[in-house]
């Protein structure tokens, strides 16, 4: 019996030791990595654009449900009533603490109104009551997305902001 019992321990010794047949290798690269397709902006929800604060210099995606308060922005003297307009005000609100949380951020900064979204036969004018030219490529990515993906008919359209500075652009949403 204790040669069995001997026989069995050095037998499971000898399986763990050899491992079970596979052999070691090299990485190996299958393709890119996964993306999600993240459907725009609707009545339930709206299309965000917020920078990573884990991959930077990235923008995301970020749906969030209407009825949400905007805090720190009043809607001002721009047409804020329609649809297309919201998604750019609760934009300028930033990420809510939960976005914070999961590491989100946003280079826009704090906007009182005299926000407006218009469609014109070249794509879309952007007003704002903000400089323009001195906003870094990432927040003028935010605001490009986010107007491009809050109910625009063509998401591909070319998207001109103007502040009080003058206009950047026509450009086109690069996320």
């Amino acid at each position: 019996m204790k040669h069995a019992l001997a026989l069995v321990a050095l037998m499971t010794f000898a399986l763990l030791a050899t491992g079970c047949g596979i052999r070691a290798s090299d990485v190996v690269e299958v393709g890119d990595p996964a993306t999600v397709e993240v459907t725009p902006g609707s009545r339930q929800g709206m299309l965000l654009y917020f920078i990573s604060s884990s991959s930077p210099g990235t923008l995301l995606p970020v749906v969030r449900q209407t009825g949400i308060p905007v805090q720190g922005v009043s809607s001002g003297t721009g047409d804020l009533t329609s649809w297309a307009g919201k998604p750019l005000v609760l934009l300028f609100g930033g990420p809510s603490r939960a976005e914070m949380n999961a590491g989100l951020a946003t280079e826009l900064p704090p906007s009182h109104g005299g926000l407006s979204l218009t469609l014109t036969r070249s794509g879309v004018l952007v007003r704002l009551d903000i400089p323009v030219a001195g906003l870094s490529g990432l927040a003028q990515q935010q605001l490009i997305c986010t107007a491009v993906h809050s109910g625009v008919p063509d998401p591909g359209a070319a998207v001109t902001l103007s502040g009080t500075d003058g206009s950047v652009g026509p450009t086109h949403c690069t996320v």
